[in-house]
């Protein structure tokens, strides 16, 4: 037999003042008596009986009976039938994740604020009872009134996009949280073009900052997401310069920390291989685009006092004479989801297959 406790029969009574204002709704179908029904908010309280113990709420006499159901103002319903019905519908629609937490069905919230305070409380509840762990609540723009509501209830900010925000609630009071935290890093890339005359491709930015101004410099920007850094790479110099290109191998990254945001940031820096040679700049952009013959790009003097750039500028010179190897992707599927991935490697000789050997493949196509 199913047991009502105090608190969930307030929360019916919460959910029924609240938004639904009477229970005529049907309950997955399940139909209220209109002698269960009340618009008003003060009235005589009912009381719910069980075994020899009484409970009152609003809205009528609720009393088990002894067929394992539920008389409500004298009319016999099962419990599983009425009382389950009205907690589900107490409940916020969610579904079991693979951490044993649960994430909330953003696309079935409640439009009333007033409904969706009733039906996360009786939620946290339900969980918290259930053992469950952390909750993930995604609250799209268009109601972001109910951000406050979360926010007063324990949740937490954890990111935010164009069109949503994303809450966490760690429900085990006694356990550290084990929610993963927001991104940490930033994804860019830089294409270092050289043609056959050893002349690099250059931009001068149209707005940088003014220790810059006038530096001639690769081409650069942020992978977008679900971009590969490969085509990432190819792409920002399409829109940069118009040139068109192939990727050959990463050469080098850089990591560094507390950059944009506070965030930690990854910069690829990406060899290609030019198919073609007009440039036809991004105006947004891109002041000026050029073709620099190399010697005179590594003598510019903020290029010439950067270790850091001034080894990248090696590293690419050794990858012409094939003194250096850099990493080129490789598709391949894990079993551990099934998805196929890029996996960067380089190979120095494969007897079995020379053409998987990105080490001595030429720079310039012959």
């Amino acid at each position: 037999m199913d047991s009502v406790s105090l608190s969930e029969v307030t929360a019916i009574r919460r959910t029924h003042l609240g938004f639904m204002h009477c229970f005529r709704q049907p309950f997955s179908g399940v139909p209220i008596p209109p002698k269960f029904c009340s618009s008003k908010v003060d009235g005589p309280k009912a009381t719910l009986s069980s075994n020899t113990k009484s409970q009152s709420v609003y809205g009528g006499s609720i009393a088990a009976t002894s067929d394992s159901g539920y008389k409500i103002n004298g009319v016999n319903l099962k419990s599983r039938t009425l009382i389950s019905s009205v907690k589900e519908r107490l409940l916020l629609d969610a579904y079991d994740d693979e951490y044993g937490g649960v994430i909330v069905d953003h696309g079935k919230l409640p439009s009333n604020p007033y409904a969706f305070a009733s039906m996360l409380r009786a939620s946290l509840s339900d969980w918290r009872r259930k053992g469950k762990k952390g909750v993930w609540l995604k609250l799209p723009v268009e109601q972001s009134e109910l951000v406050p509501i979360a926010i007063k209830e324990g949740f937490e900010y954890h990111h935010a996009e164009k069109r949503y925000v994303m809450l966490t609630y760690w429900i085990p009071e006694e356990e550290p949280s084990m929610l993963p935290a927001n991104a940490s890093h930033q994804v860019g890339v830089g294409g270092f073009v050289l043609n056959e005359q050893k002349e690099v491709l250059v931009v001068q930015e149209k707005y940088c900052a003014p220790s810059i101004t006038g530096l001639w410099k690769l081409p650069t920007g942020f992978i977008n997401e679900s971009e590969e850094i490969f085509s990432g790479a190819v792409r920002e110099v399409k829109e940069e310069t118009g040139v068109d290109t192939e990727f050959s191998e990463v050469i080098a990254f850089r990591h560094a920390h507390n950059v944009a945001f506070e965030k930690s940031d990854l910069f690829f820096i990406c060899m290609l291989r030019p198919l073609s040679d007009k440039i036809i700049i991004d105006g947004l952009e891109i002041k000026a685009a050029k073709w620099m013959p190399l010697a005179e790009f590594v003598e510019q003097p903020m290029i010439r006092g950067d270790k850091m750039f001034k080894r990248v500028i090696e590293i690419c010179e050794a990858r012409l004479s094939h003194r250096y190897c850099g990493l080129s992707p490789h598709r391949l599927i894990s079993t551990f989801d099934g998805k196929p991935s890029s996996l960067y490697y380089n190979v120095v000789d494969d007897d079995h297959d020379p053409s998987h050997s990105n080490c001595n493949t030429e720079y310039f196509y012959k």
